[in-house]
């Protein structure tokens, strides 16, 4: 019987991959694993447990495929969710690429990064809350960045980006005052991962050094420890890779 539940969306990236793994490495775990596709689906550990995972693939991740995803997740009464991990995101692709000058702005790049780093997340806090409110003490995690605090911001540029997670700043804190009043049992978390060797940072590391190049594994690691030990303050916090807090 099932006891609890952990729910990663955006679990197809190199982040959600290895959060999966880890988590999944427990006999007790029982995973929700959302995203739009499954290129592992041959991961051993997902096969030998398969009880325990459940996958639900969406087309995109506009409101109606989110409400399809909410639709079914809500179907399942079994168990609490009791983590939230959103790991996806945009920094760059084949048409968006971070500013470097004014000059590089682009109304519709901005567009798609808002849609992605900020719409979309605060989407799953909107259609999430009514699943996850309970007795059941739930930590939700949405993926932020060091570069989306307004007050650290030294070097400029990355003008979408910045935008992007500073926005998603703003949600996950006002998201969290709300919360506070009406569904006590769940804690907001913006995290900074740390320059991952992700494909999103692969163009950047030319100039990061190495002991701060961090794998994905060692990213999770560090994240789900943070979880259990973040107490539920009923406020939003903003934590980096080390569990330290950066100034909004």
């Amino acid at each position: 019987m099932r006891t609890e539940q952990t729910l990663i969306i955006g679990a197809s990236s190199d982040i959600g991959k290895a959060i999966a793994k880890q988590i999944i490495a427990e006999d007790s775990a029982n995973l929700i694993l959302i995203s739009r596709s499954f290129a592992d689906d041959d991961q051993p550990e997902y096969k030998a447990n398969s009880s325990n995972v459940t996958k639900i693939k969406l087309k995109d991740y506009q409101p109606q495929s989110i409400d399809q995803a909410i639709s079914q997740l809500s179907q399942d009464n079994q168990a609490p969710i009791t983590q939230v991990f959103v790991c996806n995101g945009v920094l760059h692709n084949s048409t968006i690429t971070p500013e470097k000058r004014l000059e590089d702005f682009n109304a519709q790049s901005f567009i798609d990064v808002i849609s992605s780093n900020t719409l979309t997340p605060m989407l799953w806090i909107q259609k999430l809350t009514p699943i996850i409110t309970g007795k059941s003490p739930c930590t939700f995690v949405l993926f932020s960045a060091r570069v989306g605090s307004i007050s650290d911001n030294r070097l400029g540029g990355w003008y979408s980006y910045r935008a992007s997670k500073a926005a998603l700043n703003m949600m996950v804190k006002t998201a969290a005052i709300e919360l506070a009043r009406r569904a006590k049992n769940i804690k907001l978390i913006a995290f900074h991962p740390g320059t991952t060797d992700t494909p999103l940072s692969k163009p950047f590391q030319k100039n990061v050094p190495e002991s701060k190049l961090f794998s994905a594994a060692f990213v999770a690691k560090q994240l789900l420890e943070i979880v259990e030990k973040t107490p539920h303050d009923k406020m939003a916090s903003y934590l980096d890779w080390q569990g330290e807090k950066i100034n909004w």
